[in-house]
């Protein structure tokens, strides 16, 4: 996907939370975060849509914390969600492709990186807002599923801070049914380690392989599905210590 299609994903999918948050209301149990209500979930989300706009407008090179959550609530909430969500869309259309600004895992780009980044979060978080309403969730297209798969698993848990750890290596593959991709994740006392494909032949062994519709791959690495989602083969205790430990800090 190129930059314009995470730019257009993003406002699809943030036009999308806003209207199930609004048919939720603010009290609603969000399912997929426990101990949220659909208030701490517009307030977080805006103020990571805000905080991502600082940097692309005046091009932070440096980290800056994100701001404080607001006091709002009810129509005022969704009011200030709608507005911050507008901004940062506008802001990466209007942004020149030379964008120099921080970013936190590798990218083509920081533009590539902010727009790409910031449709995922809006997307998983439109999920959740669709599981507090109780509606059937939105469908996401095969190739944007695949590369959440990708962020989550070569972006966010490339990083120092991933918690998912082995005291011993292990393989864990992740192959979706409903396009030409494979993951190959190397688990061990360090950070995992994820390549593109099955890691040599096709027969090429793994301790688990996690298999099922991209879609479905996607929001059940970002625990927003149950395991029993997906097919899982191989020694389930990775499944569960995905589950357990991949919460993206």
């Amino acid at each position: 996907m190129n930059t314009a299609e995470f730019i257009e994903s993003l406002d699809i999918q943030g036009q999308l939370l806003a209207a199930a948050a609004d048919k939720a209301g603010p009290d609603a149990e969000v399912p997929t975060c426990p101990g949220w209500q659909v208030r701490d979930l517009l307030r977080h989300t805006g103020v990571v849509h805000r905080w991502a706009t600082a940097f692309v407008t005046a091009g932070h090179k440096e980290f800056h914390p994100e701001p404080g959550e607001p006091g709002l609530d009810g129509e005022a909430l969704s009011a200030w969600f709608r507005e911050g969500h507008t901004l940062l869309v506008a802001a990466l259309r209007a942004a020149p492709e030379d964008l120099d600004c921080w970013t936190f895992f590798a990218a083509p780009s920081p533009l590539a990186f902010w727009a790409r980044r910031q449709a995922h979060e809006t997307a998983i978080h439109r999920v959740d807002a669709e599981a507090a309403l109780g509606a059937d969730i939105t469908v996401l297209p095969v190739e944007f599923a695949a590369d959440g798969v990708d962020e989550l698993l070569r972006g966010f848990h490339a990083r120092d801070r991933s918690r998912v750890r082995t005291g011993e290596p292990r393989v864990l593959r992740i192959r979706p049914t409903d396009c030409e991709q494979a993951w190959t994740v190397r688990l061990s006392e360090g950070p995992p380690r994820t390549e593109l494909g099955v890691g040599g032949s096709p027969q090429a062994a793994a301790d688990c392989e996690l298999g099922g519709p991209a879609e479905r791959l996607y929001l059940t690495l970002w625990n927003r599905l149950p395991h029993s989602a997906i097919a899982v083969s191989g020694d389930e205790a990775l499944a569960r210590l995905w589950r357990e430990t991949s919460q993206v800090v």
